[in-house]
C-alpha cells in the first residue's frame, strides 16, 4: 500500500454497492476498490458489469485471505459486524463497521476488545452523520456552551415510512434472530448516535415501545423514550415506521439558548443576553407586568442566526470513508472511531430492556439479562440460532 487503500466490499446489497460505487467513481481520494465479496455468486456478473475484472468472493474469509485488499466495509446483516469485522482484524486488515456496530453490547464489548488488542490497524464506524456540516457544527456550539447548559432535549424522527411490503421482502428481515429489532436498530441508529453525541449520554431510559403495532412484524415500529440524565436535565426520543407524512425536528434548550433543526437541513440558533435564571432573577414586579400586557419586548433579549448546509447525496458516506483511508495513510484521526458504536448500540438496548420490563433502566443495565429476553423472542419465533 503506498498511496491508495484497497477497500474490500463484504455484502454486495444496496449499501454495499453504494459504496462499491462512490469509491470506482473516484468520489473517495486515496481509496480504489479492490474486492468484493457476496454469498450470493449471481452477484459475480453485476460486479464484472459495473466495475470491470475487480475480484469477487464467495466468503468473506477468501476474500480477507486473498491479498487484494487493505481494508474492508462490513455491509452485511447487523449480528454479523462483530464477527466480520474480528475475523478482518485478525488478519490485520483495516475494518470499516456498518451501523449499527452490532445488536447487542455484549457482542460489541468483544469487539472493541479485540480492536484494542490491534492498535496498528484502523477501526471505524459508518457514522455518516457526524460529517455532516450541520450537526458538527451545532456540536461546536454546543461544546463552547453557546447556548448555556443543555436542560432539555427532544427529537422526533418519523420520516422513515416503509410499507408492509417492505418488510416482507426477506425472511431475516423486521424479526428478532435475523435483525434483532426494528426502527431503532435498523433505520434509527445514526439519530440515536447524534442525539448521545451532541447532548450526552443520558443515565437511564423509560420506554413505551409498539412492537407489530401498524404493520405485520415481530419488532417494534414505534418508540417513545424519556431520558434522565440526571441533575434535572431530560430529553424525549420519538420514532416510527408508519408516519407517510413524517416529522424531522430536534430541539435542545440550553440555559442560554436554543436549538431547533428542521428536516435535517435548517438549525435556528436562538442566544439569549444573559443566562434565562439571570433575566428571570433581575425582574421585579413592574416588569411582570409589562411582560403581561405586551409591553415588555423579550425579542431585545434575544439574539436570532439560522444555519443551513448543502449536503449532497452520497457526500456524507464518501466523507467517512475518505477520513478512514487518510487515517490508514497518514495518521488522521477518525471522525467516528469504532470503539464508540457501542453507545447507541447501548442506548437501543436500553430502550428495548425498559419496554420489556415496563420500568425505567439504567444505562449500565445487566447485559446478561437484555441477553436473555433477547433469546427469548428469538426462541419464540423458531427461525433463528439464539445468542451467546
Amino acid at each position: 500500500m503506498t498511496d491508495a487503500v484497497r477497500l474490500g466490499i463484504i455484502g454486495f446489497g444496496a449499501q454495499g454497492g453504494m459504496y462499491a460505487g462512490l469509491v470506482a467513481a473516484g468520489r473517495v481520494p486515496g481509496m480504489v476498490l479492490g474486492a468484493v465479496a457476496d454469498t450470493d455468486r449471481t452477484k459475480a456478473a453485476l460486479v464484472e458489469e459495473r466495475f470491470g475484472a475487480v475480484p469477487f468472493f464467495d466468503d468473506h474469509l477468501a476474500l480477507l485471505d486473498s491479498g487484494e485488499v487493505d481494508a474492508v466495509v462490513t455491509t452485511v446483516p447487523h449480528y454479523l459486524h462483530t464477527e466480520v469485522a474480528m475475523a478482518a482484524l485478525a488478519r490485520d486488515v483495516h475494518v470499516l463497521v456498518e451501523k449499527p456496530a452490532g445488536v447487542y453490547t455484549k457482542q460489541v464489548a468483544e469487539l472493541n476488545a479485540f480492536a484494542a488488542s490491534k492498535p496498528g490497524l484502523a477501526f471505524a464506524i459508518m457514522f455518516n452523520q457526524r460529517t455532516n456540516p450541520l450537526y458538527r457544527r451545532l456540536k461546536e456550539i454546543l461544546d463552547s456552551g453557546g447556548i448555556g447548559a443543555i436542560r432539555r432535549s427532544s427529537w422526533i424522527i418519523t420520516t422513515w415510512w416503509r410499507p408492509q411490503g417492505y418488510y416482507d421482502q426477506s425472511a431475516w428481515r423486521a424479526t428478532w434472530g435475523g435483525e434483532g429489532g426494528g426502527v431503532l436498530v435498523n433505520q434509527a441508529p445514526h439519530q440515536l448516535d447524534l442525539w448521545q453525541w451532541l447532548c450526552g449520554v443520558p443515565q437511564r431510559v423509560f420506554s413505551k415501545v409498539a412492537y407489530g403495532f401498524r404493520r405485520d412484524i415481530a419488532v417494534e415500529d414505534e418508540v417513545t423514550v424519556v431520558a434522565d440524565h440526571g441533575d434535572g436535565v431530560t430529553g424525549v426520543f420519538i420514532t416510527a415506521t408508519h408516519d407517510l407524512v413524517g416529522t424531522d425536528r430536534l430541539e435542545i434548550l440550553g440555559d442560554a439558548g436554543r436549538i431547533v433543526v428542521e428536516g435535517g437541513r435548517t438549525a435556528t440558533v436562538t442566544r439569549l443576553t444573559r443566562p434565562e435564571r439571570e433575566l428571570s432573577d433581575g425582574m421585579g414586579p413592574d416588569d411582570v407586568r409589562r411582560l403581561f400586557t405586551g409591553e415588555l419586548d423579550t425579542q431585545r433579549f434575544l439574539a436570532t442566526e439560522v444555519l443551513e448546509f448543502d449536503s449532497a447525496w452520497g457526500d456524507q458516506h464518501a466523507a467517512v470513508l475518505e477520513n478512514f483511508a487518510a487515517h490508514i495513510l497518514d495518521g488522521t484521526p477518525l471522525l467516528a472511531p469504532g470503539a464508540e458504536g457501542i453507545a447507541a448500540v447501548r442506548l437501543a438496548n436500553a430502550i428495548h430492556l425498559s419496554s420489556w420490563l415496563g420500568r425505567e433502566v439504567p444505562l449500565d443495565f445487566d447485559e446478561d439479562e437484555f441477553l436473555r429476553l433477547l433469546n427469548d423472542r428469538i426462541r419464540a419465533e423458531g427461525s433463528f440460532p439464539e445468542r451467546r
